[in-house]
């Protein structure tokens, strides 16, 4: 009665009043006599009305930006990761899509569709936001270099980084008396021209570097402490000599912009001495927080805002003071970690895609219209690659690095990237570069960042240290080599015992390797070091409580899936052992089972005629990084489901058929090194007596550590005894069809697949 009376009452009321407004708006169109109001006509189509009314929307400042962001984004996404998958870094993608998006591709195939998305008059609100997604991410560079590291590593980074900037340096200004007359914009001095060709051709870009040396695994090693160090050194030594090269070209002469660098040099001193120690002791009364409240963000953000705004105002950029900025933040890791991740992703993924279409806008490749033009871009490559590349690998070996290491130097140190787009833009608001130069030094940065790891694998190829020869052989000795590879850190323990009841008495011949890859897109240069020592902390206590020797290799990665085929396939390992995440269950009868989502599946469901691998493959109860590990590793693979494993005592294992037979060496492994006693369920076929003798030799050698059980046997109790269950892959879906609370009632399950070779 009351739900009655409630729907009455709306009606009445909505009814009432909707009756009531149009009566007055109805009555209101009298008033508009004498007013010159012409009516519309029907036949003019409330449609072409609608579509007017659309199209002056997009051409709204707004709307029209909203527009250009949106496909920005979208087309900067699919180059870098394009990119990423031949294993090139990402900005080199976007950086290309950016020349896509201008007059160099769609300006020149496409004018309509150009001037539609990119009309002149709205590019000033473009250029905004990508200034202030450069401030941002300079202040995130600032916070990403290591004062620490420097101070320890002074002599021999300062050597080589200074080198790797005076050489390039005398050798872009030697070019620019060559190209001025012909290519240096009117009215611009050759000084200013000469020190921006010179400042372009020194600058090293230290986030590509840091991500290059993360992938390849060489952080953690001397050489890319040197690198790291020589890069944070350059990035300091030439952020500064741009705001001198800037000062200079706003003022027009050096001894004009002597007060700037005086009030550049004051502001610099006022920072490090004065709001650096404030600083770090707000940081430190905050230390204990878990997160950062809003006042303290709001903080630094002001420092950041003012630090940019003063370094503006004084005539060196607002760049150097975001930079500046970042130096000055508390130096605690887990801090600046936690601040680079409130920041980071609207930086680079929302506002920093813009700066690259707006310097792909101002790069116009038609202009290059002449082979005399890319003659001289060329030119323009080689100076840059002999300065940075030669300087750079000549200074480390002079400090006393071998050749393949200063080599390599050489080539991380060549590497431009974003940073060269950052310097050359200046260049072009300043008006020092006119677009053609802009153009043919935009080609020398994506050159010079392209070339960088293909470089380094032929360094690798051409150069084989002792050391590694040597690792080679004393990695052949080993027997039985088991290679572990978790991604719940808090899993990695389970496989450590799991991986000492298979070899505990072979220990003299058996490595153990724990491998852990991090996603290069989730995880910043500064916090490498405490994650890796974080991930691997359970799994090296479990071994120093097993008395076991482990090796660790971590490792950042675009593709963690085949780094882990390569390691396995390359690496002579007799079996992978490995973990699944407890988010890739859900929907799935192992989440059921494993009590990680609640959902009920039909097993019945599961059965199907394929057999072996593509089984659980297509079942979809695994992730596709674990289906391409299982598709392409050529050795043995153990996925360990666990359930808190603890003991080896009681193993469980089932065989279906005559290719379940590899899974009694795993009963052999665990009886000798663990002391486990095996249960056998033996439902192949009787004609099928290799299994049954290898069965009988188990339980002549080891009458206590075996017993045959039958189907009828297998009971509550019985499962609540065991510790593990050990099963193929083929027929893991066979527990379900015998009994589907086989799993349920057990500890963990090993789930294994035999050789492919």
């Amino acid at each position: 009665m009351k739900k009655i009376r409630n729907i009455f009452f709306y009606i009445i009321i909505i009814g009432g009043f909707s009756s009531l407004m149009y009566w007055i708006i109805s009555t209101g169109k009298g008033l508009e006599n004498g007013r010159g109001i012409v009516s519309k006509s029907l036949e003019n189509s409330a449609f072409q009305e609608f579509m007017n009314s659309i199209i002056g929307n997009l051409h709204h400042s707004i709307g029209l930006l909203l527009l250009q962001i949106i496909i920005i984004i979208i087309v900067a996404r699919i180059f870098g990761w394009m990119f990423k998958k031949i294993g090139q870094p990402m900005v080199i993608g976007e950086i290309l899509a950016g020349i896509v998006l201008g007059p160099s591709l769609l300006g020149m195939y496409f004018p309509d569709v150009s001037e539609f998305l990119f009309p002149l008059q709205s590019l000033g609100n473009l250029n905004i936001l990508s200034q202030i997604g450069l401030i941002l991410f300079m202040f995130v560079i600032g916070m990403e270099l290591n004062l620490k590291v420097l101070r320890n590593k002074a002599h021999e980074a300062i050597v080589i980084s200074h080198a790797s900037i005076i050489i390039p340096f005398t050798l872009g200004v030697g070019l620019a008396y060559f190209i001025y007359t012909a290519h240096a914009p009117e009215h611009v001095e050759f000084s200013s021209f000469a020190l921006f060709i010179g400042i372009s051709m020194s600058i090293t870009a230290f986030p590509v570097l840091a991500r290059i040396i993360q992938e390849r695994g060489i952080h953690k090693t001397k050489l890319g402490a040197v690198v790291i160090t020589c890069a944070a050194a350059d990035d300091i030594t030439a952020w500064c000599l741009l705001a001198v090269v800037i000062a200079i070209v706003k003022a027009g002469s050096f001894v004009s912009s002597l007060y700037t660098i005086l009030l550049a040099v004051a502001y610099v001193f006022f920072m490090m001495k004065m709001v650096r120690p404030f600083l770090k002791r707000i940081g430190e009364l905050y230390q204990s927080e878990k997160n950062l409240g809003k006042s303290m963000v709001a903080l630094f953000f002001l420092v950041l805002l003012i630090s940019s705004f003063i370094t503006e105002t004084i005539g060196i950029h607002a760049l150097f003071g975001a930079f500046m900025a970042g130096v000055i933040m508390p130096s605690n890791m887990r801090f600046r970690s936690m601040f680079i991740e409130k920041i980071e992703d609207v930086a680079l993924v929302l506002l920093l895609p813009l700066f690259f279409v707006i310097s792909g806008l101002r790069t116009e490749i038609g202009l290059l219209n002449d082979p005399a033009l890319w003659g001289i871009t060329g030119i323009i490559i080689l100076v840059a690659v002999i300065g940075k590349f030669v300087g750079s690998a000549l200074a480390a070996r002079f400090v006393g690095q071998n050749w393949r290491d200063s080599l390599t130097i050489g080539t991380l140190m060549n590497t431009r990237g974003l940073m060269e787009l950052v310097v050359l833009n200046i260049g072009y608001e300043l008006g020092v570069l006119n677009a053609e130069t802009f153009a043919m030094m935009v080609i020398m940065a994506l050159v010079t960042t392209f070339m960088t790891g293909p470089s380094l694998n032929l360094i690798h190829k051409i150069f084989k240290t002792d050391k590694e020869v040597v690792n080679e052989k004393m990695y052949d000795l080993a027997r039985y080599k088991l290679l572990l590879f978790f991604r719940n850190p808090s899993k990695g323990a389970a496989l450590v015992k799991l991986a000492n009841g298979l070899s505990k008495r072979v220990d003299d011949n058996t490595s153990i390797t724990a491998i852990h890859f991090a996603s290069s897109s989730g995880l910043h240069q500064i916090d490498t070091d405490i994650y890796e020592k974080e991930s691997f902390a359970p799994v090296i206590a479990e071994a120093h409580s097993l008395n076991r020797k482990i090796i660790s290799l971590f490792k950042i990665s675009n593709d963690i899936a085949s780094d882990v085929v390569d390691i396995a396939n390359k690496g002579d390992h007799d079996l992978l052992l490995m973990n699944l995440e407890e988010s890739i269950f859900e929907g799935s009868v192992l989440g059921r089972v494993f009590g990680f989502t609640t959902q009920i599946i039909n097993p019945e469901k599961l059965i199907n005629t394929v057999t072996g691998k593509e089984k659980l493959i297509e079942n979809s109860l695994i992730d596709n990084n674990t289906r391409l590990i299982l598709a392409k590793t050529k050795i043995p693979v153990g996925i360990l489901v666990d359930k808190e494993l603890e003991e080896i005592d009681n193993v469980f294992i089932p065989i279906f058929n005559e290719r379940d037979e590899f899974l009694i060496t795993y009963a052999q492994k665990l009886i000798h090194n663990a002391d486990a006693q095996i249960s056998i369920l033996d439902q192949s076929d009787k004609e099928n007596h290799t299994i049954k003798e290898r069965i009988r030799l188990i339980e002549h050698n080891a009458p206590n550590h075996i017993r045959s059980v039958s189907l009828e046997y297998i009971n509550e109790a019985f499962l609540n005894k065991q510790n593990l269950i050990v099963i193929s892959l083929e027929n893991f879906d066979k527990l379900f069809h015998f009994n589907k609370e086989w799993i349920n009632k057990s500890t963990s399950v090993l789930i294994c697949s035999p050789s492919k070779v």
